[in-house]
């Protein structure tokens, strides 16, 4: 069944309704006082820069512009996690937020693996303290070595 929306244009439909719920509440909450402000604040800026850097220019290659459409929305996600980390109260929630940046991290990483792309240096999340000192080589999730093992076996 041919759909009128092309899988770019469905994903981009998507992003902007993101976009715009995230305003919408961005303003309900500015304009009630409260000190959400900076975390409201993060979100509009991880949100204003996934979507700019999910436009992008057809490459041609469906899988490399569907990865590089899916980076920067996992990437979005990650940064707004770690807002909630930086100014979130609910224990529950703030968990929720830890699992969300390992899960999106671990996609981005399988993606970029499925396109042979190198994948980005492990570094702790900024709401982290570092346990490795700074000459160490950053650790790496066990998901992510699994899928580097699997990859170099071929």
């Amino acid at each position: 069944m041919n759909s009128p929306f092309t899988a770019m244009s469905r994903v981009r439909l998507v992003g902007l309704f993101l976009l715009g719920a995230a305003w919408s509440f961005s303003s309900v909450a500015y304009a009630d006082g409260n000190d959400e402000k900076p975390f409201l604040s993060e979100n509009d800026t991880a949100m204003n820069k996934m979507m700019g850097d999910m436009t992008i220019k057809p490459s041609g290659d469906v899988d490399h512009d569907f990865v590089a459409m899916m980076v920067p929305h996992h990437q979005g996600a990650i940064d707004m996690a770690q807002a909630e980390l930086r100014h979130g109260h609910n224990e529950q929630l703030r968990r929720i937020a830890q699992e969300i940046i390992v899960e999106q991290q671990q996609e981005i990483a399988a993606m970029r693996l499925a396109l042979g792309q190198p994948l980005p240096p492990s570094v702790a999340s900024p709401d982290q303290p570092s346990t490795a000192s700074p000459a160490a080589a950053p650790p790496m999730s066990h998901s992510t070595m699994q899928m580097q093992m699997q990859k170099d076996s071929r």
